[in-house]
């Protein structure tokens, strides 16, 4: 049996990442997308949301995880953010997307990205 899906898409924040001095001084904007997969029939049958992840209450700690202590990789703001979301018990995995849309390239681009999928028995470093 595969796992429900939650999506949080769009969720927009302001860091200060990157390898450029200007980055780290002047910030720019990140957008995260989340893919959290749960079992969510023992919610749907109780309508508690004590039996789910408070989407909300993910939404504050995910734009919290990506706007607190600068890095220079957005790899690294994508382990963070899966951090914060396999914390939540009921969650067995999740697909993380970091969007660098203001990112220093000197051609026209659209966006820039880096997706990460991780779940519980695995760091950060790949799966166990």
């Amino acid at each position: 049996m595969s796992l429900d899906r939650l999506l949080l898409t769009g969720l927009r924040a302001r860091g200060h990442h990157g390898v450029h001095e200007h980055e780290r001084r002047d910030g720019q904007s990140f957008i995260i997308d989340l893919v959290v997969h749960l079992d969510l029939a023992r919610a749907a049958g109780s309508d508690d949301v004590a039996d789910t992840v408070h989407y909300g209450e993910l939404a504050v700690a995910v734009v919290g995880a990506v706007e607190r202590d600068p890095v220079d990789l957005i790899e690294t703001v994508a382990e963070r953010v899966a951090a914060v979301v396999l914390a939540h018990a009921a969650v067995q995995s999740v697909e993380v997307t970091v969007h660098k849309p203001e990112a220093p390239i000197v051609v026209p681009f659209a966006d820039v990205a880096v997706s990460i999928v991780r779940g519980r028995a695995e760091g950060p470093r790949g799966r166990a």
